[in-house]
């Protein structure tokens, strides 16, 4: 979804360990809590961040703002860890929006100080798709006004060389939006690819008029044309017949654009017109569509086949998240092993874990809120799902949920530990999770949990927001200094509940399972990377 263009973890492994580290902040909830160094903070932030999305404790202009600020000082004094940050989180993370508005006002912090280099590097790097070059656009207009610096001008030329085709350009320019292909063109200048794509340029600016001439050389966008006069009475028949169906994935198509088209909701039989063109993102967010328009099984079975393929997952850059929205959105179990390969596929990185774990996942009331307003996902969603991901791959583990006893959440027990049960998959455990109560609500006292449940472990990860609330000890005094603690943050906070530069606690973040591999690599005594380090 279009955030800008609308119509009007780490802890660094320093070796002198203290025997006691005194809080230097509060948390939200009050407790004892730390203020991390800037890098920790930008990272945590960012990788949470879905911009223009409010948290449990900070508004959605809190949170941006608070990002943008983080951003301008790194990237002026911390230039080419940040632009690293930056690209990563687009490729790495898989995050559009921060990526976008990070990069322009990484340009924007560099150019008031006077500074070169890296800025055109950086804004290619977080353009991935032909839209958004003129998401960036419109942010910075808004924001800096016009016309753009020439580092924009460069990177968004460097990205529509590589992301422009007249299939892009069906797909994604449209009157609706605020900057269209063609004022892209008009305010960047780009250098065309080939000479197909000067043609397709100048079509862009012609475009945005309604009785503009196609040129004979963009025979995609003429074939479209000539669909689109095709009588409605008899624009049902094409769907019917293969070869008017292939004609019409050649011309661009898509299934949003064919119900336009149609007039109508899709029914079987256009669905099943449409999806061998459809890509992954589109397939697993339309399964309960498909359901309700009843898809036969041997299209079904094409589906799942492409869902559960390593190479598409890898492929789509698709998060773990999505596939678990896709999977609660359905019902019976059609898509059930498809999904279930699927998230596996999505969690390559997590690591197997020698000895015992313990898994503290926070369900209290401040993981309890969507990571957008129009999401279903709650951070304590992604918590369980990682943590139980997480469990999976252990020697030996426990996973515990826990919140805490406050409020009108008193009388209710503040953890519970989740029963295993052998070989079962991470989304049947989920549900279960779900079914059985495992959600608690409440406040968060990470540190009773922490006295209840340890015994012993070689390890303890906790999956949390790190709005403890009030306690006599800090978090990290709370285990053994040869426990390592490592701490996974949903939210990204301004105070975390463990300190930097302790020996054995350790912080990352984000919402896929890039910094779980990193787990096996600081306890083995390498240094804590970053992602795009590792």
């Amino acid at each position: 979804m279009a955030k800008f263009n609308r119509a009007a973890a780490r802890t660094h492994g320093h070796p002198g360990k203290r025997d006691r580290t005194e809080p230097t902040a509060v948390t939200h909830e009050g407790g004892p809590g730390y203020v991390r160094d800037p890098r920790a903070e930008l990272f945590l932030l960012a990788v949470t961040n879905l911009v223009g999305e409010p948290s449990f404790y900070e508004s959605a202009g809190q949170r941006d703002s608070r990002f943008v600020r983080l951003i301008r000082e790194r990237a002026v004094t911390d230039g080419e860890w940040t632009a690293r940050l930056l690209g990563w989180l687009r490729n790495g993370a898989g995050l559009r929006s921060v990526a976008l508005l990070g990069a322009a006002e990484f340009v924007a912090a560099r150019r008031a100080a006077g500074l070169d280099g890296l800025s055109r590097r950086v804004v290619d790097s977080v353009l991935r798709r032909a839209d958004e070059p003129g998401e960036l656009l419109a942010h910075w207009v808004a924001e800096h006004g016009k016309p753009p610096p020439m580092p924009i001008k460069k990177g968004i030329n460097d990205a529509i060389r590589r992301l422009w085709h007249e299939h892009a350009l069906l797909k994604w320019d449209s009157p609706k939006r605020n900057f269209r292909f063609g004022d892209v063109v008009e305010l960047t200048h780009p250098k065309p690819a080939n000479r197909h794509q000067s043609t397709l340029l100048r079509y862009c600016l012609d475009r945005r008029r309604d009785d503009a001439d196609i040129p004979a050389e963009l025979s995609v966008l003429r074939e479209h044309a000539e669909l689109r006069e095709v009588a409605p009475r008899s624009r049902r028949s094409w769907i019917t017949d293969p070869a008017g169906a292939e004609r019409l994935r050649r011309a661009g198509f898509t299934w949003e654009s064919l119900a336009g088209w149609l007039g109508e909701r899709l029914d079987a039989q256009a669905w099943e017109s449409v999806i061998p063109a459809m890509g992954y993102t589109a397939l697993l967010r339309n399964l309960r569509n498909f359901d309700k328009a009843g898809i036969s099984d041997e299209t079904a079975a094409g589906i799942a086949a492409k869902l559960g393929d390593p190479t598409e997952v890898a492929r789509s850059r698709q998060l773990p998240l999505a596939v678990f929205a896709a999977g609660r959105a359905v019902r019976g179990d059609r898509w059930r092993e498809c999904l279930e390969r699927a998230v596996q596929h999505t969690l390559p990185n997590i690591p197997v874990l020698r000895g015992s774990t313990l898994v503290l996942v926070d369900t209290s009331a401040s993981m309890d809120r969507p990571f957008s307003r129009r999401g279903s996902v709650r951070r304590s969603d992604a918590a369980a799902l990682f943590g139980l991901a997480l469990a999976a791959r252990c020697e030996r583990t426990e996973v515990v949920s826990y919140s805490g006893l406050s409020g009108r959440w008193r009388e209710r027990s503040h953890s519970a530990r989740f029963p295993p049960r052998p070989d079962e998959a991470v989304l049947d455990s989920l549900r279960r999770w779900f079914d059985d109560g495992f959600m608690l609500d409440g406040g968060t006292a990470t540190q009773q949990a922490l006295r209840e449940h340890y015994d012993g472990h070689d390890r303890v990860v906790l999956l949390t927001d790190e709005q403890t609330g009030p306690d006599a000890e800090p978090v990290t005094e709370v285990l053994p200094e040869s426990t390592p603690v490592h701490t996974f943050n949903l939210a990204g906070y301004e105070a975390g509940h463990t300190p930097a530069g302790v020996t054995n606690r350790h912080t990352y973040g984000g919402l896929n399972d890039t910094c779980f591999g990193l787990i096996p690599l600081v306890e083995a005594g390498g240094e804590q990377q970053w992602p795009w380090e590792a």
